[in-house]
């Protein structure tokens, strides 16, 4: 593993645009690292970052367990889009919400339980949510204390929420996105400063206008760091050459009589157009991970509701949850079961960019903690019964992974404080009411 002592923690590259500053942030190359990639060259840990990532309607009973508790080999079959990530990933099943008598809030209490440990007792966010207590630890010193993007196009259908009624928007555009990461108080409109508009952003490309500083950069670094890198910048490129292609109207065919205009990856609760959002969204967000921007991002796929629909078609995966029967033969709702596998193939897209950028013999998922969350346990009948939940990644060595942890009847906020506790907050007790727990799942804790 090469090792350049002169580059220090420098972690951006700079240029400028129209009169404003363009950031180009360096994932963690073997030159920051020490001699066996586990930590910085100055000794410090690497940082853990932490990442939620939400969808509505929860999965099938018995079509996403594990076959085996502790470790196991097999995954359920809505899982399956996850295999790749089995090894790296915790299963928690038989969790529920106590609702304790308050109103039940169908697709709202079970989200709240899972991620603010507490279920309401109205349709408001009683309690801040998990991503905002951790990122108040471990995001003070980035650039942005977390990140939140909402993959179906409604900014407030956002599962980050501080007390009360103050939610933490998403992003519901990927070139907005790119706006804010690259360019310097790209939100700020009535800042003095000239800001660059996001769109002239993409198609000028941040990294043509730091590429006299990239070349002098590259230069001082060994050949393994340089091939590293040039990946890096490659799939950066590639990302903002799809960007451009969104912001272009489609050549006219002959045989389509009306051609329509795309200005981006327009929001919509097709299941289609949400997926490309998202693998944008996702490569987007694992650029301001690795390179230190943030530490906290937060993933919605589909509302709680799931509104998402096929591309054409006017049902929506939440309608086919209470409409379609139960197939006599097959034991499960099929057009339900097609929501769920493809809502996971979409979480794997997530964790394969993850696992894509390397940092020394590891990657930036194993700094990771993603956890995942739901509103229901079986949509159908609004259970908040066996609620599914997973976590991926091993947080920097503080989790173990490949385990179906099985918790019948247990509040499904142990979870939540077996997280909060592995990312360095000092709690021992986490949720309200019978949600309240002291009992973290020791089983995983590293």
């Amino acid at each position: 593993m090469s090792h350049v002592s002169d580059l220090g923690r420098r972690r951006v590259l700079q240029g400028m645009l129209g009169g404003s500053a363009v950031t180009v942030g360096l994932p963690f190359l073997n030159g920051f690292l020490n001699s066996h990639g586990t930590a910085l060259a100055d000794g410090a840990q690497l940082p853990v970052s932490f990442a939620t990532w939400f969808w509505g309607c929860g999965l099938n009973p018995g079509r996403w367990e594990p076959g085996q508790i502790g470790k196991f080999a097999d995954l359920g079959p809505e899982l399956k889009p996850l295999e790749a990530f089995k090894a790296k990933m915790n299963v928690y099943s038989g969790m529920k919400a106590f609702v304790d008598g308050k109103p039940f809030i169908t697709h709202f209490s079970g989200a709240q339980a899972i991620l603010t440990g507490s279920v309401p007792r109205a349709r408001e966010f009683a309690q801040p949510s998990i991503d905002t207590l951790i990122a108040d630890v471990i995001g003070t010193r980035t650039r942005f204390r977390s990140i939140e993007v909402a993959c179906e196009g409604i900014a407030t259908h956002s599962q980050s929420m501080r007390a009360g009624a103050l939610v933490n928007p998403g992003e519901i555009s990927p070139v907005a996105l790119y706006g804010r990461i690259f360019g310097t108080g790209f939100k700020d409109p009535n800042a003095a400063e000239f800001t660059p508009d996001p769109a002239v952003m993409v198609r000028k490309s941040a990294l043509s206008v730091v590429a006299e500083e990239r070349q002098a950069f590259m230069n001082k670094l060994g050949a393994e760091d340089k091939q590293r890198l040039d990946e890096y910048f490659t799939s950066l490129r590639q990302l903002e050459q799809q960007l451009a292609l969104e912001l272009e109207k489609p050549a006219p065919l002959e045989a389509c009589s009306v051609p329509g205009a795309v200005e981006e990856a327009r929001p919509s609760t097709e299941i289609e157009t949400a997926a490309i959002n998202h693998a944008l969204f996702a490569k987007l967000l694992t650029h301001a991970l690795a390179c230190g921007q943030t530490r906290v991002v937060n993933i919605v796929f589909g509302d709680a509701l799931s509104t998402l629909r096929k591309a054409g078609g006017t049902q929506t995966h939440h309608e086919y949850t209470h409409e379609e029967p139960v197939d006599p033969k097959l034991g499960y709702q099929p057009e339900v079961a097609w929501f769920c596998t493809e809502i996971m193939r979409n979480l794997g897209v997530f964790l394969a960019e993850l696992e894509r950028i390397k940092e020394g013999d590891r990657t930036l998922l194993d700094r990771m903690l993603v956890l995942t969350g739901t509103d229901h346990g079986y949509a159908k009948i609004h259970s908040v019964e066996n609620m599914p939940v997973m976590t991926i990644g091993n947080a920097g060595g503080r989790f173990k992974t490949g385990l179906h942890i099985s918790a019948k009847g247990d509040p499904v906020s142990r979870v939540g404080l077996t997280v909060q506790q592995a990312l360095g907050l000092p709690i021992s007790t986490w949720g309200n009411d019978s949600m309240q727990t002291t009992k973290t799942i020791t089983e995983i804790i590293a």
